[in-house]
């Protein structure tokens, strides 16, 4: 059968600092030293508590899931809209993105909001071995604890590829694995009424709705907000939905 999972393009690897990203893959690579693996499997398929897709569902909150390799520009007018509507959100850093953007991953930690990882690179962690995968998590966790001094304790796994390797290296990591219920898909359809019809069609507790910061997104974003405040629904952090600590 056909994956129908969606893929969002691969980021523009650029670097701001050469000799920083080394420095961190060094200390990567001694954590990822111990060599672990196994099988792969469908993200579809898993039961693996650590693995979710939703959140409690008793709580009336929704989270926001979004994932930033690029649109810099638009993390800014999304704070700005997020503040105004006394929302919280997850962002799911790239590493590449957050090297040459330290200033808005400071803000977007100043301004409240939940930091995730979403991986180094933007690789395929179904198909990374244990070395590869644990590397790609650490690097940016060590990258953002550097900037802002954020323990990260959740990882999305670029386009939502991820296998039991993947899940072990959480595991070690004492870190959650986050999907999504509802993906707007707004990295390929640049328009603001599907983005808001994917983000609110059926809108219930516990969803997960994934997002990335595009113009269209923006635009979009206010009148979804307003719609789970409508719906009496909360937007609060990842963590808090599926029922973490808040550190």
């Amino acid at each position: 059968m056909k994956d129908k999972r969606t893929r969002a393009p691969k980021p523009v690897r650029r670097l701001r600092s050469v000799s920083n990203v080394a420095l961190i893959f060094m200390l990567a690579a001694l954590c990822a030293i111990t060599m672990g693996g196994g099988a792969m499997y469908s993200v579809f398929t898993s039961t693996d508590s650590i693995v979710h897709y939703s959140g409690r569902t008793g709580e009336g909150e929704v989270a926001l899931m979004i994932n930033v390799y690029g649109g810099g520009e638009y993390v800014d007018g999304i704070l700005e809209v997020l503040e105004k509507s006394g929302a919280t959100a997850t962002f799911f850093l790239g590493g590449c993105w957050a090297d040459d953007n330290n200033d808005r991953v400071k803000a977007i930690a100043e301004a409240g909001h939940e930091i995730g990882n979403h991986g180094y690179f933007h690789k395929d962690h179904s198909k990374l071995d244990y070395s590869g995968n644990k590397s790609e998590i650490t690097a940016l966790n060590a990258l953002v604890k550097t900037i802002c001094g954020k323990e990260i304790k959740l990882f999305a796994p670029p386009s939502g590829a991820y296998g039991k390797t993947s899940v072990q290296v959480c595991k070690e990591l004492d870190m959650q694995l986050i999907m999504w219920s509802k993906d707007t898909i707004d990295w390929r359809d640049k328009d603001e009424d599907i983005v808001y019809g994917r983000a609110c069609k059926d809108i219930k507790a516990g969803d997960m709705i994934l997002m990335h910061p595009t113009a269209h997104t923006l635009k979009a974003l206010p009148r979804i907000l307003d719609a789970y405040e409508q719906a009496g629904l909360r937007t609060v952090s990842v963590s808090n939905i599926i029922g973490m600590p808040i550190i």
